[in-house]
């Protein structure tokens, strides 16, 4: 890895840049009020770290932790995702209870729908074509789907308790969830008019965030109460294995080789550094308060 490792501290309105070389800490960013996630724009020349209680998006250059920007007016923007086909931009407004759908010309976003979604949106998920926006709805126990061609709600059906991240598998046939406020990924088939769940998938209490694990096969969830980290077969849809992932794991990146897993320890002000083969902590790094997202360039496959 040589490119920096960035964590929000959502409490701290700040982004920690680390050094992969050193595994220090190299400076903070001061960004917006309660930053939480992080995408990378489609042409890869920004980072954008949406801030959800200043309405503002900063834009950072993932390979020298510059500021280049900042977009404001963007309405309560929790988590964010550029579609596939990279003609929309998404946010979910988790404090205000609508998911608003922009176009996106390469460098400018502009308003084209804002969707009243129901209770707190939270996590969200494009598919592969570019058609459908999924999200989690984590105080109304719901995950909705919503029509990127007449950006208006598709269906809506009852989850778990807490529904948070969302993941869709390649063939956009199922979508996985995460029940933080349970101890499983629950499996829905959304390949019909109506989604049909049909698996349950026991992890560890609050199953929370998703990341591909690089291989094009697994996906490791975090399980914040259980402070473990689990990895699920896509094709069989089991857990396959289990890493320890202590002071409450919440987001998840994969160094490039798939030798390292990095994961934000929320409750402990950490970024903590997994060895994959041998399944130990290797590493942990202080940052700021309640550190929430976490990524680098230099990550494995999505």
């Amino acid at each position: 890895m040589s490119s920096p490792v960035f964590v929000l501290n959502s409490l701290d309105d700040t982004v920690s840049v680390i050094n992969p070389a050193t595994w220090t800490e190299t400076r903070r960013i001061a960004t917006g009020k309660q930053p939480h996630h992080l995408y990378l724009t489609p042409d890869e020349k920004s980072v954008i770290v949406a801030n959800a209680l200043s309405d503002s998006l900063t834009f950072i250059d993932p390979k020298t932790a510059e500021v280049q920007r900042t977009i404001r007016g963007i309405l309560d923007p929790y988590q964010l995702r550029f579609s596939p086909d990279m003609r929309w931009f998404v946010t979910a407004a988790n404090r205000l209870n609508h998911i608003d759908i922009y176009k996106w010309d390469g460098k400018e976003i502009t308003l084209a729908k804002r969707v009243a979604t129901g209770k707190t949106p939270s996590h969200l998920w494009i598919d592969s074509k570019s058609t459908t926006i999924y999200s989690t709805m984590q105080d109304s126990d719901e995950l909705i789907s919503i029509d990127l061609a007449t950006q208006a709600v598709k269906w809506r059906t009852k989850t778990g308790s807490i529904p948070a991240d969302v993941y869709g598998t390649a063939d956009d046939k199922f979508m996985l969830v995460g029940l933080t406020g349970g101890d499983a990924v629950e499996v829905y088939d959304v390949s019909g008019a109506q989604p049909v769940r049909t698996k349950t998938i026991k992890t560890g209490a609050g199953a929370h965030a998703f990341r591909a694990f690089g291989d094009k096969r697994h996906v490791l969830v975090s399980n914040r109460v259980a402070n473990s980290i689990s990895k699920i077969d896509l094709q069989t849809l089991e857990v396959v294995d289990n890493y320890p992932a202590p002071g409450g794991p919440d987001c998840i990146d994969v160094s490039r080789d798939g030798k390292q897993i990095l994961v934000t320890s929320r409750w402990a002000r950490k970024l903590t550094v997994i060895d994959v083969a041998t399944r130990k902590i290797v590493r942990q790094v202080n940052v700021g308060k309640s550190p929430h997202g976490v990524w680098t360039l230099d990550h494995a496959p999505r």
